[in-house]
């Protein structure tokens, strides 16, 4: 993904070096024929909406505004052209013209759509926990998706990034949370263990997501992390960049900072990613296709950290030693993902791990637009508790607080986050 939350999937054998810009189709006259240009047909430096209650930033060539939904090409309906006839009722203009995209084509508004912001609030036997998302202020649609599902012992929750550089990602990631928050719950109700049961619904999600493409050329595709809560701990399983956190409730108190400075010792951790990788190596030579991180070994949550390492250039490179993690950061390249499910994705091999709470908190999984603007887990502690939002209390409260941070940092990609409190498990011994 690039900084701005795009999505842009690579093989992951693909060179590290960044891509050819394209020049543009076209360039400016110079010399005399630059005078000959009419400059009422110059267009300022930076087209705006022309809807007063919007303004923002358009560009050239787009039909619509992604932000309110007004059309912006001249000549076109939408610009008081006669209305078509036929289609679903406007909830703007209320002529029958929306089209098969959602925008209607007498008044050029996009439709409120399902997805446009989605809030999920479930009582389970461990307590309440919460799901929302919100496509942002820059896109047209939503393309994340996202799932919880109560078990027999805890509770899955499912977060899923259409690539946006695919086709239908919003398909993509819609089939993919389903599918695996469902098989998660099913494998987990036949007595399986919990990383076994994410492992089989990461299978099925990728052969779902799979399933869409209409070749390997046109292949919608996601990236992946799921999150299961349980009597023995928490397990995560990923592909991709989407993210888990752990957030201490010491580090939630307003006014408690916890423990000092918080350990997010999962941010693009080169020595545990080097570890990972060694493992899927010695995995792969032993023919085992699914070890890939080992989560035999359950290792203690403690202070608020991330759980997770992103499927990305700017992780492998860091890990590689190639770049600083600043270095990596600051490239172009930094967000463009190195894994993901699709039918152009090659053998998808999850990374699984397993943690022990040994004190109460919350388990975070989020799309990178919400940790694009908060990556390191101190950033979203801090959030929730400089707004006094008690996840333990209020997890959906909480999830509209970070999702509110998100948009009010810009956002510019779509936000998805959900939210399940945790006691401490009942022994925080390890077994080694």
């Amino acid at each position: 993904m690039d900084g701005e939350g795009d999505d842009t999937a690579v093989e992951a054998n693909e060179t590290a070096g960044g891509t050819a810009a394209h020049e543009a189709p076209g360039s400016a006259p110079t010399g005399d024929a630059a005078a000959l240009v009419d400059q009422s047909a110059v267009k300022p430096a930076e087209l705006t909406c022309p809807n007063p209650e919007c303004g923002v930033v358009v560009y050239p060539g787009e039909v619509y505004c992604e932000n309110c939904g007004h059309r912006l090409i001249a000549g076109q309906p939408g610009n008081g052209a006669p209305a078509t006839s036929g289609g679903t009722e406007c909830v703007g203009c209320g002529e029958a013209a929306v089209d098969a995209e959602g925008y209607c084509e007498h008044c050029g508004l996009k439709q409120p759509a399902d997805r446009d912001h989605l809030e999920v609030a479930l009582d389970t036997p461990g307590g309440p926990v919460a799901g929302v998302s919100d496509r942002g202020k820059r896109y047209a649609r939503n393309e994340d998706a996202f799932a919880i599902a109560p078990h027999n012992t805890g509770v899955a929750a499912v977060v899923c990034d259409g690539v946006g550089s695919s086709p239908r990602p919003e398909t993509a990631s819609r089939a993919a949370a389903d599918t695996a928050a469902t098989e998660i719950a099913s494998a987990l109700g036949a007595g399986a263990s919990p990383g076994d049961a994410v492992r089989a619904a990461v299978a099925k999600a990728a052969a779902a997501v799979s399933a869409l493409a209409d070749s390997p050329e046109q292949a919608p595709s996601c990236t992946f992390v799921a999150a299961v809560t349980g009597p023995d701990g928490v397990t995560v399983g990923w592909v991709g960049d989407s993210r888990a956190y752990w957030l201490s409730a010491d580090d939630l108190r307003a006014g408690d900072p916890g423990d000092g400075d918080l350990a997010d010792t999962g941010e693009l951790n080169a020595a545990a990613l080097n570890a990972e990788l060694d493992a899927a190596y010695n995995a792969e030579l032993s023919g085992d296709p699914n070890a890939t991180t080992p989560d035999a070994e359950t290792l203690p949550l403690g202070a608020s950290r991330r759980l997770t390492d992103d499927d990305s250039w700017a992780a492998f490179m860091v890990a590689s030693g190639a770049l600083t993690e600043a270095e990596a950061e600051a490239h172009p390249n930094a967000h463009v993902i190195t894994a993901w499910l699709g039918a152009d994705a090659g053998e998808v091999r999850p990374h699984v791990r397993a943690f022990l709470p040994d004190r109460p908190g919350t388990l975070l999984v989020c799309s990178d637009g919400l940790w694009n603007y908060f990556p390191g887990a101190e950033e979203l502690a801090a959030v929730l508790r400089n707004a006094q939002a008690d996840p333990a209390a209020d997890p959906a409260g909480a999830a509209r607080t970070l999702v509110r941070h998100a948009l009010d940092a810009g956002g510019r990609d779509n936000i998805t986050v959900a939210v399940l409190p945790m006691a401490a498990a009942p022994s925080t011994e390890q077994a080694r």
